[in-house]
């Protein structure tokens, strides 16, 4: 009897997806995720617990599938640097968390979905034009677009509330970065509607389409014209650099100007209406800003912290066996690594759920993960900050009281299964 049970064992075994084998040794009945926020702007309370109780867990995704998801500071980063996980997401077990991320997978990758040595050689045709030092040459242009923009809406006032994220917070990053790939100055406002219909969630998926494929169109176009008349500007630089020279083709250019258009700019635009809210949610702080704006600095640090506006990008999947947080990973397992729980991790950030912009910043490899960590951190991170620390340096000096015009909870928000941000923020001043 005890050989016929065996077989019967074995035979069930062969039946059963070898993935759902991989990950019977944990929770019964994995959660799905993403995960919901647990209010409008908190973190889903999930990531706690886990951290606290199960920092390497199983979960289940959008199409029925199992990955392990990373909660904690120090698993994170051990994620983003180890070679032995893969960013492609062509490769089996890849950790897609909607249908159309699985998608859009199909596309002819860029950098940010490649492993080395493709990823670096293809970023590295970029990087220099987003290092710190090109970055720095690049402020007084930054602050002039602040500026001009806060000078439009101080010029036609606020008889009626208006919306800060339509009026500054969205054309900020968008007119800076159209400017690095060099689009003309005349065309910034069309190509910022076009970019907004496709990200702000408001506009029907044929909408949304159509206004990615004009985007598309218009960078090939552009790629056309600097052929032909090359300029100071990315795009130029593609054509120059590698498309003139056959290493790269006209796809890879559009493609890599597309990527970096549209990867931060609704992350840029959330995490300027996301300041200014917790400002006001900070009136303390909002008053020392106010009386010292290059408080803006540690202000723009925190805020990355404990708003993580991109949560969702740091995926990856095993190459091999591998151990973490003393789980067996199987090559061909899909992993989430969590950067907004690692920011709220207790044991790197003391008192995690409290907003301080006078928190003693922890040197080293204990800053923040808004960014991302390791050789996939953002290519455009210098001028994130670069905005960010201009816009509250400038924002309430010059507007000193600016206020939202309703209250704070009947904002509208991104649905709570998203990355934290903002829909519209009516303001006075």
């Amino acid at each position: 009897m005890f050989a016929s049970t065996q077989q019967r064992l074995f035979n069930l075994s062969h039946r059963i997806p070898r993935q759902s084998l991989r990950f019977s040794s944990t929770m019964a009945t994995p959660p799905s995720f993403p995960f919901q926020r647990s209010t409008s702007l908190e973190p889903p309370a999930e990531f706690a617990r886990l951290r606290a109780n199960e920092p390497v867990s199983q979960v289940k995704l959008y199409d029925g599938s199992l990955a392990w998801l990373v909660v904690k500071y120090k698993d994170v980063c051990q994620v983003a640097v180890d070679k032995r996980l893969s960013k492609e997401r062509t490769r089996p077990g890849f950790p897609e968390l909607s249908a159309g991320g699985k998608a859009a997978a199909k596309n002819k990758p860029t950098f940010v979905d490649m492993d080395a040595p493709a990823h670096m050689h293809q970023r590295g045709m970029v990087e220099s034009l987003f290092s710190k030092e090109h970055i720095d040459t690049m402020k007084p242009y930054i602050q002039k677009t602040v500026d001009d923009l806060l000078n439009a809406m101080i010029e036609k006032g606020c008889s009626e509330p208006v919306d800060l994220i339509d009026k500054f917070a969205l054309p900020v990053p968008s007119y800076i970065i159209y400017t690095i790939l060099g689009v003309p100055f005349e065309d910034l406002e069309y190509l910022t509607q076009q970019n907004a219909i496709r990200s702000n969630g408001s506009a029907t998926a044929q909408e949304a389409s159509a206004a990615n494929q004009e985007l598309l169109n218009y960078l090939g176009d552009l790629v056309d014209k600097r052929v032909k008349e090359p300029k100071n500007d990315l795009i130029s630089k593609l054509v120059v650099e590698q498309l003139n020279l056959g290493m790269i083709e006209k796809s890879d250019a559009v493609q890599i100007a597309f990527l970096l258009l549209v990867a931060g700019n609704a992350t840029m635009v959330n995490m300027i209406a996301l300041g200014v809210v917790v400002l006001m949610q900070h009136p303390e702080q909002l008053a020392q800003l106010k009386q010292n704006p290059s408080l803006a600095v540690p202000f723009v640090q925190e805020l990355c912290r404990y708003h993580t506006g991109s949560s969702m990008a740091m995926k990856r999947v095993a190459k091999v066996d591998i151990e973490l947080g003393g789980k067996t990973i199987r090559a061909g397992d899909g992993i989430i690594a969590s950067n907004q729980s690692a920011n709220r991790d207790e044991e790197v950030f003391p008192d995690p759920d409290t907003f301080n912009l006078h928190r003693e910043r922890v040197q080293g490899p204990y800053d923040a993960l808004g960014y991302g960590f390791g050789p996939h951190r953002c290519v455009a991170e210098h001028l994130a900050l670069a905005e960010l620390e201009t816009v509250f340096e400038t924002l309430f000096a010059r507007l000193p009281n600016l206020k939202v015009a309703v209250p704070l909870e009947e904002l509208t928000y991104t649905p709570l299964h998203k990355d934290v941000g903002i829909a519209a923020l009516p303001v006075t001043w």
